[in-house]
């Protein structure tokens, strides 16, 4: 889009949050009356309000101008909403609005947020102790550098499935994007001037065009690091999960030339969830997309590198090295390995699902198609916690939600906390004992059927989120270390239950706890035989296998 459009160009955010709904109104009234012509005013009741708004801006590629923030607020204060909000908006203008008996702790906040300007209420008049404030702020904001926006705009077909990985993908890296059906006049330009390629066409900020992409291509057209700088490392992570990503930060922190070869985006599976509400550290919950990403700046300051959309395909013991080889053919060597490849949710195996794939069935969160859902019916298929997220944040969205799980009841598989917030949202339904069985449609998902003992009931629904329990997609290391029956890679103990020790082992030493049946080569997370399912636990095994990596290297 050509910048000079402006009548194109989303106008530039001023946010305010109060739990008072007077106070909030207030602000946004008096944030109307002068800027509402260059400005747009979104008004939050909440800190988690503000920063679920927020991340949307942020994905669809709106800029933010200047947050005020009240102090005074349950669960996230206006100090704590500000120091998460900085990893949206890390340019924006912060104003925090306090009582004359909050001033000390405003000016203590300047520390922790880098606070632009605490506010006292009242601030009438505004043309007094309001708007000079505000003015200051926009000034200061507009003579900032920054970052160019990397505008892309993405032209295809509304219900296809490619584009859709296509959007999710630049989501996911949180890459904004100006998304345009091929039917419409900007699409249909571009798309002749392209000379009518396969769908989807990315056109990037400097006019270059690319043709239904690959996801390297994509990667490499954002900048994303898609090839290694060297041919040989200390640590080699293969995934960008939790536990890959605690893996880089302690593997790099501790002086190991590391690098992390993420197939999709960093932060697997995790970095999709919509709110994780009880990793330690973050009273009020934190998205799955801004923990991935603090997790990836971290170990970025630490120095590891971050492959992204690269995929390892095998890999080999030469002697004392480890050599991966990637799908384009490069090989990079270590002196040690760490799988951190979680794991996939299963296919549901019901009529008609596989056909609609991206056209109304997704599997995973699909953050991306939540606001679309808007006023429609929703079907979750699932009982785990990720199920649990996705359904209480499509919930905002559509008219109903419906959850439709197997077992007789959620108590099994998902935590206490996500049952309350399902029982406490009156557009969710739980449906247990239940299978889908069904899906129908023309272009799109149109109808769902789920079945029961003795019966069956069709629903118009359009939206089918699928959350089915989960795979580890180890078939690529057939032949190299040994797995479990259902593909988990075994490590440390499993290995030598009973007495016996791991097929052509060569050491005299037992495996190390996290080690697989190659020495130096080691599972953390998800993709482990017997691991916990659970963030926490993944991030700690990353943390675990890098100690093990240093005990293995010292005595290598």
């Amino acid at each position: 889009m050509d910048r000079n459009e402006g009548a194109r160009l989303p106008k530039p955010v001023l946010l305010t949050v109060d739990d008072d709904p007077g106070v909030s109104r207030a602000v946004a009234r008096d944030l109307r009356r002068r800027y509402a012509e260059s400005y747009r005013i979104v008004r939050a009741e909440s800190g988690r309000q503000a920063l679920d708004a927020l991340s949307e801006l942020r994905l669809r590629g709106e800029d933010t101008a200047v947050m005020v923030a009240d102090y005074r607020m349950p669960e996230m204060n206006g100090v704590e909403f500000l120091e998460r909000a900085m990893d949206l908006y890390p340019y924006a203008r912060r104003v925090l609005l306090t009582a004359y008996a909050d001033t000390d702790a405003a000016i203590r906040a300047i520390n922790v947020v880098d606070l632009d300007h605490y506010l006292l209420k009242p601030w009438d008049p505004p043309d007094e102790k309001f708007y000079p404030v505000i003015d200051e702020q926009l000034d200061a904001w507009a003579r900032t550098e920054r970052p160019p926006p990397r505008e892309l705009r993405v032209v295809g077909h509304r219900w296809s499935a490619r584009c859709y990985e296509v959007r999710d993908f630049l989501a996911r890296h949180q890459v904004p994007y100006h998304w345009l059906m091929d039917g419409d006049p900007e699409g249909a330009q571009l798309v002749a001037a392209a000379g009518s390629p396969e769908l989807p066409l990315i056109v990037t900020a400097d006019g270059t065009t690319l043709c239904a992409p690959t996801d390297a291509e994509l990667a490499s057209a954002i900048g994303l690091p898609t090839t290694p700088s060297t041919g040989f490392y200390d640590l080699i992570v293969v995934g960008g999960g939790p536990s890959g990503l605690g893996a880089a930060v302690y593997g790099a922190s501790e002086g190991l030339n590391t690098v992390v070869v993420e197939r999709r985006a960093l932060g697997g599976q995790a970095g999709q969830s919509s709110r994780i509400e009880n990793y330690l550290g973050f009273p009020d919950g934190v998205t799955g997309a801004q923990l991935a990403e603090r997790a990836r700046r971290q170990a970025d300051r630490f120095g590891a590198e971050l492959l992204q959309a690269g995929e390892v395909t095998a890999l080999e013991a030469r002697g004392t090295a480890r050599v991966a080889r990637l799908a384009d053919g490069t090989e990079i060597a270590a002196h040690a390995v760490i799988l951190a490849t979680g794991v996939s949710y299963r296919r549901l195996n019901a009529e008609g699902v596989e056909d609609f794939v991206g056209r109304g069935v997704f599997y995973g969160a699909a953050l991306t198609e939540a606001p679309s859902c808007k006023d429609e019916e929703v079907a979750v298929v699932g009982g785990a916690n990720s199920a649990g997220q996705a359904a209480v944040h499509l919930a905002k969205y559509a008219r109903k939600v419906h959850i439709i799980v197997r077992a007789d009841g959620l108590e099994r598989s998902m935590s206490h906390y996500l049952i309350e917030q399902i029982a406490e949202t009156p557009n969710i339904e739980v449906h247990t004992g239940k299978t889908v069985c069904a899906a129908e449609g023309a272009d799109r998902l149109e109808r769902l059927t789920f079945a029961w003992e003795g019966g069956k009931k069709t629903i118009d629904a359009h939206w089918l989120f699928v959350f089915i329990g989960a795979e580890p997609g180890t078939g690529w290391l057939d032949g190299f270390v040994e797995r479990d029956p259902r593909g988990y890679v075994l490590t440390g103990p499993d290995l030598v239950a009973g007495g016996r020790r791991p097929a052509g082992w060569p050491l005299a030493r037992q495996p190390y706890h996290l080690e697989t049946s190659v020495p130096g080569v080691f599972a953390a997370g998800d993709v482990r035989s017997e691991s916990m399912k659970r963030v926490a636990s993944a991030v700690g095994d990353g943390a675990m296998a890098v100690a093990l990596v240093h005990r293995y290297l010292e005595q290598a």
